[in-house]
């Protein structure tokens, strides 16, 4: 009885120049997945920054709010709610301020969002981001500090002078993983980012966050917050974070482009690695016939076939990954937003094998002309 899977490894291992271009192939289509999927993740990861990056609990802002940028003034009556639940440990506001930066003549305007946090030690806006010494230099007047890959595009160097609604500010510092989606972020304390509110004048803040106590439900602490909200809604980080990638992803048009953008990488990543394969295999077109002349179906060589596909899809994937990993490692030295995690791995690693099992059943029309006849050719 011929013992198909051994021979499909045999063969690989002995004619594996002529399989080469399959793996690449398939490799190729893994890295595109899995640096879009990082480039995804990171862009649009980018716009819960704000959350991410913190170590609150709890968010409370306007009703309805789909993403950070899109909060509404809120009354202080949402601050009191919070102290007065018995699960909140401790409550801070984060005011959040649109603003127009100019800098040099020759940068022009940008639009920027200007975050206004806890100068405390302990704050929790940006805790994962900004040390104790960078919060203390929020507190001179007018202070701000911007993500260092920021610095270019504001055309103000560390110690410069620049305007925000009119209002002189300079930066003091810089720091690494606050870069927002379509503008810039910059830091700054409570009392500054109110001074440069020209709206509301800081008399109100979009969002008030709160540190739970330990073993406190964090969702329960939100179901009671809103069950007596007036003009207010309670969210959990998590949840939060979540609502706001998934409105940039799926609300604004960004994110169907990148499915199409997937669905098309598939279907060549799947077309190129079937005719690599098929190549492959019409290249070993008598090798097949002699099996077939010996006795061995082709029901057996089908199974060869696909053996064969599922070890270039492993060979391919893993060639891939390792080749991704460097990819993401210099796109953070370069400050590109990447990140993937490891529900977007296996997602990635299916897509491939997938690509090289569709590849493998295509190539298997090829062995239609394993004929024993062609022997006697």
């Amino acid at each position: 009885m011929w013992r198909v899977i051994p021979l499909a490894r045999k063969t690989l291992l002995h004619e594996w120049r002529r399989f080469l271009p399959a793996m690449v192939a398939v490799a190729f289509s893994g890295v595109l997945l899995l640096m879009q999927a990082a480039l995804v993740f990171g862009i649009f990861g980018s716009t819960a920054v704000y959350i991410t990056a913190s170590n609150a609990d709890l968010w409370v802002g306007f009703p309805g709010t789909q993403s950070i940028e899109l909060g509404r003034p809120i009354t202080p009556a949402a601050r009191t709610a919070l102290l007065m639940d018995h699960g909140v440990a401790r409550v801070e506001p984060f005011a959040w301020v649109d603003g127009d930066w100019r800098g040099p003549a020759g940068t022009g305007g940008v639009s920027v969002f200007v975050s206004g946090i806890s100068t405390g030690p302990d704050g929790m806006i940006f805790s994962d981001v900004l040390g104790a010494a960078q919060r203390a230099s929020l507190k001179e007047p007018f202070a701000v500090i911007v993500d260092r890959s920021d610095l270019p595009k504001l055309g103000v160097p560390i110690g410069g002078q620049a305007l925000i609604n009119g209002k002189l500010v300079r930066i003091v510092g810089t720091a690494r993983g606050i870069r927002a989606l379509g503008g810039v972020n910059v830091v700054a304390s409570l009392d500054t980012a109110r001074a440069l509110d020209s709206d509301t004048g800081g008399s109100e803040v979009a969002y008030y966050v709160a540190k739970l106590k330990p073993g406190a439900d964090a969702d329960a602490v939100a179901a009671r917050v809103d069950a007596s909200a007036h003009g207010y809604a309670a969210w959990t980080a998590s949840s939060f974070a979540r609502r706001a990638v998934f409105y940039w992803m799926f609300q604004t048009g960004a994110g169907l482009g990148v499915i199409f953008l997937a669905i098309v990488v598939f279907i060549v990543g799947a077309i190129i690695t079937s005719q690599t394969l098929m190549g492959a295999i019409a290249g070993s077109v008598r090798e097949y016939a002699t099996l077939h002349a010996l006795g061995v179906g082709l029901g057996s060589l089908r199974r060869v076939v696909l053996e064969q596909a599922t070890w270039i899809g492993v060979c391919g994937l893993v060639a891939g990954v390792l080749l991704s990993l460097g990819l993401i490692g210099l796109a953070r030295l370069q400050d590109v937003p990447v990140a993937l995690n490891l529900p977007a791995w296996i997602a990635c690693a299916a897509l491939v094998m997938c690509i090289a099992l569709v590849s493998g059943v295509a190539a298997v029309r090829a062995l239609r002309s394993a004929d024993p006849a062609l022997l006697l050719r």
